[in-house]
Order: structure tokens, then C-alpha cells, then sequence
């Protein structure tokens, strides 16, 4: 039997990197998480383990803080396309270059304070860049765990019912997600700010009156590709964060939405991509 060496790639995953800024007694903030993945002429490597063509993923750690001493971290796909060039330029085995990248966002302490941060509880923002020997880039940005509620404006009726169905039909609901959202560019010139684009999916999710998540998902691509012409796709997963009403009946209460428990588990999950009629091929964009 003859066999033969499929798709792979390794690299170093996680790389915590804190980059102060310094101002005089004024300090900036840049907390990322830095993974990076290659692949290429792997061949010998995998068959007799010679590591010849082999970047050590020590090494590849190492290139991240030394690429922040020397460059700095500004916006994180900048950083990440800096390093996925470099990894392809700098070693003739490596053809193809994944950088993917985690910001954590620190609030300075309001007042006086000049070097004294909070960490932001609200969403990750995240960046995938690809780069391969043949010149070929995408950029795809994002964000994660984004939470978000209407407490009124969502509707869900009209669906199928068979003999398992037992959810009621309702005209007023809570409609509650975390969103994760991905966009990519169509190519790596321009990029609209991560705010406008973060602004347009919150700005969609507020003004849709929802008949259903599903809806509400479109809703919030198309803001962003209307507003952002350097965006060609948006990917959205959208958790559905159920409420559910509390029957105080036994208490001699009624309960007019206004008393709910979050349900956790199990949640409806709604997946799904908005993209224009142009857009250019997504290649390895979202590998």
C-alpha cells in the first residue's frame, strides 16, 4: 500500500505578549495572544524526522516579542501580517503562513491615573491572517463573545409543530446572544476601523425587530457590508440565549414579562454567512 502526506502545518499556539507603551508617566496597553501555524515542505520531516526544514515553534515565539520590540503592536492585523510575510520571506521550506491573534482591551482608570488599567469585560477582538510564497493575503478580523439583549422588539411563531413540539408561540420575547462575528476583507489595503464595523452590528441588532435570530443575523451582515465597502464576507454565530418566564401563579403573582431565568443549556445555536454578490474567492481565508 502506498501512502501519502495529506494537509498539515504546526506552529506555536497562544503566545501571551503584553506591550507597554511609554509616554513619559503616560503608559498605552496592547494584551494579545499570538498563534501562529505553518506549513510547507514538510515532507522529510514527517516521513524519516529530519528536521532540516523545521522553524522550532520556540522560535516562533520568540519572533512575536522580538517583532513587538522592534515594530510595536498597533492594530492587531497589521502585526499579524508582519509576521506571516515575514515567516514566508525569511525561510524558503515555509509556504504558507496562518497568524491568528486575540486583543484583550484594558480601560484606564479613570481620574489621575496615567499607568493604572482595568481589563474591559466586554468582547475579545480577533484577527486570522494568511500568507503564502505566491504572494497570495487575506485578512479576516473579528470578535467574540460580544453579549447583547432585547428586552422586547422579537417575535417567534409561524414555525413547524409536529407531535414532540411544545413551545408556545410568542409576539414579545427577550432575544439575548454573544455574538461571534467574522469579516472578511477583500483585500489587505484599507480596512474600515474595528468600531465602525462593531457599531454596525450592534446599531443592526438594536433597530431589527426580530421575527427570528435568523433574520436578525442577516440583518447585522448586510449593515456591515452596506457601510463598509472594504468588507466582501460576514460570518456570524449567534447563540440563542434563552428567557424563559417564571410562573409565580403558586406565589398568587402574576407575571407580566417582567421575572425571567436565563437558561444556559441547552440553547439554540444560529450559524450563518452574508456576503456580496462580488465578492472575490475566500481561498484559504477562513482555514
Amino acid at each position: 500500500m502506498t501512502v501519502k502526506l495529506g494537509p498539515n502545518r504546526y506552529g506555536k499556539a497562544e503566545t501571551r505578549l503584553v506591550h507597554v507603551v511609554r509616554e513619559g508617566a503616560v503608559h498605552h496597553l496592547k494584551d494579545i495572544n499570538v498563534s501562529t501555524s505553518l506549513s510547507g515542505d514538510m515532507e522529510e520531516v514527517h516521513r524519516n524526522g529530519s528536521n532540516a526544514a523545521v522553524l522550532p515553534t520556540d522560535t516562533q515565539k520568540n519572533t512575536a516579542y522580538a517583532f513587538a520590540r522592534k515594530h510595536g503592536v498597533g492594530e492587531i492585523e497589521d502585526f499579524a501580517l508582519l509576521l506571516a510575510r515575514h515567516y514566508v520571506s525569511a525561510h524558503p521550506s515555509i509556504h504558507h503562513a496562518r497568524v491568528e491573534i486575540e486583543e484583550y482591551a484594558w480601560n484606564r482608570i479613570p481620574g489621575e491615573s496615567r499607568h493604572s488599567f482595568v481589563r474591559d469585560g466586554g468582547e475579545v477582538r480577533t484577527c486570522v491572517v494568511h500568507h503564502d510564497r505566491d504572494g497570495r493575503t487575506t485578512v479576516v478580523s473579528g470578535l467574540t463573545d460580544l453579549v447583547v439583549l432585547n428586552s422586547t422588539g422579537s417575535e417567534f411563531h409561524g414555525y413547524l409543530v409536529d407531535e414532540y413540539t411544545t413551545l408556545q408561540p410568542t409576539t414579545d420575547r427577550v432575544l439575548a446572544t454573544a455574538v461571534t462575528a467574522r469579516w472578511r476583507h477583500a483585500g489587505t489595503g484599507e480596512r474600515p476601523p474595528y468600531a465602525q464595523v462593531r457599531a454596525c452590528l450592534l446599531d443592526a441588532f438594536a433597530q431589527t425587530h426580530s421575527l427570528s435570530l435568523q433574520q436578525t443575523l442577516f440583518a447585522m451582515g448586510e449593515r456591515v457590508l452596506t457601510t463598509c465597502p472594504q468588507v466582501c464576507e460576514v460570518r456570524l454565530t449567534l447563540p440563542n440565549r434563552h428567557h424563559f418566564l417564571v410562573d409565580l401563579s403558586p406565589f398568587g403573582l402574576d407575571n407580566e414579562n417582567e421575572v425571567f431565568y436565563a437558561a444556559d443549556r441547552p440553547y439554540g445555536l444560529i450559524e450563518g454567512s452574508v456576503l456580496r454578490e462580488d465578492a472575490p474567492d475566500a481561498g484559504f481565508a477562513w482555514e
